[in-house]
């Protein structure tokens, strides 16, 4: 009888203990938790710590407390310029109100899907009323401002915050981009062409203007050389006269040794002459004829 008050005991105490290790819980720094009793929020803990519950009757709901992170797919947007992009953004949220959130979505992964959409969407109304060049400038701060704030009136009724919004890549999409690519290369070419055909351009106008310079050099040079020959000839006739009127024997000697030595200069020349030749007048014993 006493063995079994003991077991019926020792039962009551483990049954005791097990209550009471599944009363207490404890939150950490990084959770923040929604006690559900049958299913319904009767509680939010946001403080870390021991914290109690009652055994059987309530559950726990546990939620990340930290900055999180979503990365939605790349969307391509039509700008208000018409021209398009690919653009990749990157958001940080916090669970702000955890009722909210468990009430309207449950699950991180309904809540992710949801934030897929609401980003995609304002940043495609954003940046649709935006030109490309404030994207890719200072102004992009400001749009992205507005995206934060437009998302932040979305989710708040989620019970999620928006920390920041920030686009990371923005593409021109690979078919413009191909045609930008040919494009800029059409244009490098034709710009090459035309260095090429003014190089060309240019080399023949040195070209003529230094053939131009070349032959009025050569024409002048041929012109003073004609003046001295002439001053020169002129020169020489003056000599000559002045000898024949000094001396005409020895002129008259002197231009037949010239003659002489023109005339034999070349040893295979053959003169045919007549021994009474004036031209062998010098050569003979006797030339004062």
């Amino acid at each position: 009888m006493n063995d079994k008050k003991a077991a019926i005991g020792l039962v009551a105490l483990i049954a005791v203990i097990v209550l009471l290790l599944g009363s207490v819980f404890i939150v950490k720094e990084t959770e923040q938790v929604l006690v559900l009793q049958f299913g319904d929020p009767v509680q939010q803990i946001t403080s870390p710590g021991l914290h109690f519950k009652i055994p059987l009757i309530q559950n726990l709901k546990v939620f990340d407390n930290r900055i999180l992170n979503v990365d939605p797919p790349s969307e391509e947007v039509l700008l208000s310029d018409q021209k398009r992009l690919v653009v990749d953004t990157f958001a940080r949220y916090r669970i702000s109100d955890m009722l909210k959130y468990y009430q309207t979505l449950g699950t991180e992964n309904a809540a992710v899907q949801r934030l897929y959409n609401i980003i995609t969407s304002t940043m495609r109304s954003e940046l649709g009323r935006a030109p490309l060049p404030d994207v890719l400038s200072e102004k992009r701060k400001e749009l992205m401002l507005s995206i934060q704030n437009t998302v932040n009136d979305e989710t708040s009724r989620f019970g999620i915050e928006i920390v920041d919004v920030r686009i990371v890549r923005a593409d021109l999409p690979e078919e413009v981009t191909q045609a930008t690519y040919d494009r800029m290369r059409s244009e490098r070419e034709r710009e090459a062409r035309e260095a090429r055909g003014e190089g060309e351009e240019l080399s023949l106008q040195i070209r003529s203007r230094a053939d131009k310079d070349r032959t009025v050099l050569l024409s002048e040079a041929q012109r003073d050389a004609e003046i001295a020959r002439g001053q020169g000839d002129e020169e020489a006739i003056s000599i000559y006269a002045e000898a024949f009127n000094r001396d005409p024997r020895f002129y008259a000697f002197y231009r037949s040794m010239e003659a002489y030595k023109k005339s034999l200069a070349n040893k295979d020349k053959t003169l045919v002459l007549s021994p009474d030749s004036d031209f062998f007048r010098y050569l003979e014993n006797n030339p004062a004829r």
